[in-house]
């Protein structure tokens, strides 16, 4: 079934982009992601947050994205008129992203933290007593050890994630990470950039039992001039709803084509035209 699928430009990209009525060919999806809706309407919940033997919120769940929640893929959603405060190396890496690379997660790269808790697409929590893992629908996955005592590393390998670090403050569960790569990531799905000193504080709690909450605290002292936040929630998924596999390398066969940065950013913050007509600029 995944080997007929066509994938034509970023996955992530065009499902939200598609939600939306902003492009005007359709989307090619597997008969999976056909079945099953992407993001939910908030509800109201009076179901008590459930809780594992030891006492913590259990995060455990398939969580999808609020309809409400807006504008999608950009970290700036929480800041007016979703303006970075960029420094101007900052300013300069995001023109450089902007004309002369291809989206990573379009090359099958690991859009990694914070830009997959902006995404579009639902994930899952399995959480256990001494781990807790988060998994996503290109079969990318975080596995963050849960321990007060642990501290980082003096000088971590770089990866998509980070050095990533668990411990529960009450009913919250924090993750710290730092020792992010710096080549091949945005941070967010406009090509916003980061640098290897990111540092970001995920802060994830359960306020309900139908609700999943994250307040995340980005620093980045190169490229921001000062640290900022995003907060978000999702909303619990059915019973029967889990993630699948998905081969991006496999179905990744027009990557030919995809162009630099983007495409179009809209006014209200969301990646795509205004005109569903529109054709990206020349490149």
């Amino acid at each position: 079934m995944m080997r007929t699928m066509r994938v034509a430009c970023l996955f992530e990209a065009a499902l939200f982009v598609a939600m939306a009525g902003a492009i005007s060919a359709p989307a090619i999806f597997t008969p999976m992601l056909r079945a099953q809706e992407l993001t939910a309407p908030d509800i109201k919940s009076n179901r008590p947050t459930p809780r594992t033997a030891d006492g913590h919120p259990d995060l455990t769940g398939y969580w999808k994205g609020t309809r409400d929640t807006h504008p999608v893929g950009n970290i700036g959603k929480d800041l007016p008129g979703f303006k970075l405060p960029l420094t101007p190396a900052g300013e300069a890496a995001l023109q450089h992203n902007l004309t002369a690379t291809i989206d990573p997660e379009s090359l099958c790269i690991i859009g990694g933290i914070p830009r997959h808790n902006a995404s579009g697409l639902p994930f899952e929590v399995v959480q256990g007593s001494k781990k807790v893992v988060f998994l996503y629908l290109y079969n990318y996955f975080r596995l963050i050890p849960v321990d007060a005592a642990r501290k980082h590393s003096a000088d971590p390998d770089p990866s998509f994630f980070g050095e990533e670090l668990g411990r529960w403050e009450g009913d919250t569960l924090v993750i710290d990470s730092i020792g992010f790569k710096d080549e091949k990531v945005w941070i967010d799905e406009n090509a916003n950039p980061h640098s290897d000193a990111l540092h970001v504080v995920e802060r994830w709690t359960r306020p309900d039992g139908d609700h999943i909450h994250v307040e995340t605290l980005i620093e980045d002292p190169k490229f921001y001039t000062r640290p900022f936040t995003y907060s978000r929630t999702w909303v619990l998924g059915q019973p029967d709803e889990e993630t699948k596999e998905f081969s991006c390398s496999e179905n990744n066969t027009d990557v030919s084509h995809l162009g630099f940065g983007p495409g179009g950013i809209r006014p209200d913050g969301t990646r795509g035209y205004v005109d569903p007509a529109a054709s990206a600029p020349a490149r």
